[in-house]
């Protein structure tokens, strides 16, 4: 079943699937866009897909034209019983529950429309547990991407370090508010992340999160903040020597690999 402008309201009527604003809900309904975001998820037949928060299915009826089998995870269980009679003859595994307490490490591709409300601790999610991927490809809120992407300034923060150390960020595709049931207040953007091989998780992770604390108060200089978080100031300094960081300098001015080289230099002290 194809979910477009011409029956979403019939099925939205008939099934009780109506978006939920608690859980975020705003419902893809133009068929070209959602096959162009699984375009971009570059399938192949050995791939493990997780798709998060599929909604009434806008974007899975096109994930199965292109894969073997796919799974499906939504917290919302009328929407899972939804696709459960749907989509019965299609090669899905639908999962009723909040994805951030399902085990995400084996799969190799994941796909979403993420819920608004929750986006950032989610992409923070996928690429801290995701660790078997090598492609995900999400859609947000336009202005929120600006935090994803930015490497400095007022939008740059913990997660595009998170995203920069893991991989390569590309947006792929904007998506008008009107292509949603209900219409948003702003337009979406389709992003892809291209993992990185060979990566050294728990340095990353931890780069992240020392990241993370340091944000925490940007306002601050590099070298406060690194004091708070060692509680020395003479190795907080000996740190930033090391790395020929000036100690005055704020957390948006460091770029995401010197978060990593300031991870691994107080690990070697």
């Amino acid at each position: 079943m194809k979910i477009n402008r011409n029956n979403v309201f019939e099925i939205i009527n008939d099934c009780n699937c109506r978006p939920d604003k608690d859980y975020g809900q705003n419902f893809l309904v133009e068929e070209s866009i959602c096959e162009e975001i699984v375009k971009r998820l570059e399938i192949s037949s050995s791939d493990k897909i997780l798709e998060i928060g599929p909604g009434i299915g806008s974007i899975t009826h096109f994930i199965c034209d292109a894969a073997n089998k796919c799974d499906v995870v939504d917290v919302d269980e009328r929407m899972c019983d939804f696709l459960a009679f749907a989509y019965k003859t299609f090669p899905i595994t639908i999962i009723n529950q909040d994805v951030r307490k399902l085990d995400i490490s084996n799969y190799t591709k994941i796909i979403g429309n993420l819920p608004y409300n929750i986006t950032t601790e989610l992409v923070q999610y996928i690429l801290l547990n995701g660790i078997s991927a090598d492609k995900v490809v999400l859609m947000c809120q336009s202005e929120t991407f600006n935090h994803f992407i930015d490497t400095a300034g007022s939008e740059y923060g913990p997660t595009s370090v998170l995203i920069h150390l893991v991989g390569t960020v590309k947006k792929e595709l904007i998506v008008k508010a009107g292509s949603f049931i209900p219409v948003p207040k702003c337009n979406s953007t389709v992003f892809s992340i291209k993992i990185k091989s060979g990566l050294n998780r728990d340095d990353i992770n931890n780069a992240f999160l020392l990241a993370k604390s340091l944000f925490a108060n940007r306002r601050k200089t590099i070298y406060n903040n690194l004091v708070s978080f060692l509680g020395n100031k003479d190795l907080a300094l000996k740190v930033l020597e090391n790395l020929n960081i000036s100690p005055m300098l704020r957390p948006e001015q460091l770029k995401p690999e010197e978060y990593l080289k300031l991870y691994k230099e107080i690990q070697n002290q």
